[in-house]
């Protein structure tokens, strides 16, 4: 049986569910989630292999109309993934009537590989409002494959993998076979501390905010990690901080929990905050936390 292999770019409009459902193609919690849009900023990938497969599913941040420089970058992600995808997965969440860019709508109207259009969140809809979405979104997206499924629920995603697997080129393996994903670990951490940041603050704060691991040390039995949390204001800082240091506490708490469950070892984790003026527009702050790269 020859090998197949091939990059499976997940594409969409914020909060249609696209981390989830990496997640569950995957088995591992790679992209993190909240009901917040925006919340995956980079293209992460998300490696699956057996003997005779390696499927690279690549997760990409929501489709908006940049605002800023860091959305800027962004969107370069996005349109990254269209440039090496050997299947595109087009998705949208039931209701839902467009992209928000009709640049990007475009590229998947007219792509030259094969494009399977999942409609999510189907555990919130009725038979007539499905059927009439499905109607609607094969008008619009014609030379999509239309598959109905919910990603939390993990309903119709099997069959829309075997999908993918049928349609993946003979290929050799991109990555080494043990590869899960392309990113260090230290991405992982400042993800889930990031994530921990999205659930526990309101408003603007977890936008304004990135987070840097400056250690990473593994021993037998334990990781010991340093991270900076970055925020653009004075005013920021006070609120990640909160009363006598009680927000921090627990965002700390929640992070070395789930990063004991992701890394399988005890953590030790220890959490500072800086002001970092205006990074989100910064072209070197950018660059140094892994945006912007094509400049």
């Amino acid at each position: 049986m020859k090998h197949k292999s091939g990059f499976v770019n997940i594409i969409g409009n914020p909060n249609v569910g696209k981390s989830t459902l990496m997640n569950a193609f995957v088995g591992e919690r790679l992209s993190i989630i909240t009901s917040k849009a925006q919340t995956t900023r980079h293209r992460i990938l998300g490696i699956v292999n057996t003997d005779n497969y390696q499927i690279v599913f690549s997760d990409t941040p929501g489709v908006i109309k940049p605002a800023y420089e860091l959305q800027e970058s962004m969107m370069g992600f996005v349109k990254s993934a269209f440039e090496d995808a050997d299947i595109l997965v087009y998705m949208v969440e039931v209701g839902e009537k467009e992209l928000k860019d009709e640049d990007f709508f475009n590229k998947i109207t007219n792509a030259k590989v094969p494009v399977i259009l999942l409609l999510n969140k189907i555990d919130r809809s009725n038979q007539v409002q499905l059927e009439e979405q499905v109607e609607l979104w094969s008008l619009k997206v014609p030379n999509a494959e239309i598959y109905p499924i919910s990603a939390l629920e993990k309903f119709n995603t099997q069959t829309v993998f075997d999908r993918i697997l049928e349609l993946l080129p003979e290929c050799p393996p991109y990555y080494p076979k043990d590869a899960l994903t392309d990113k260090p670990e230290r991405f992982f951490v400042n993800e889930i501390i990031r994530e921990k940041i999205l659930l526990n603050y309101d408003k603007e704060v977890p936008y304004a905010v990135e987070v840097e691991t400056e250690e990473f040390t593994e021993a037998e039995d334990i990781i010991r990690i340093k991270s900076v949390i970055m925020v653009e204001r004075d005013s920021q800082k006070g609120i990640i901080i909160g009363h006598k240091g009680s927000a921090l506490k627990k965002v700390g708490i929640a992070a070395r929990e789930e990063m004991e469950q992701f890394f399988l070892k005890k953590v030790h984790l220890e959490l500072f905050v800086k002001v970092n003026k205006d990074w989100r527009n910064n072209d070197y702050q950018l660059r140094r936390f892994g945006y912007n790269q094509k400049k």
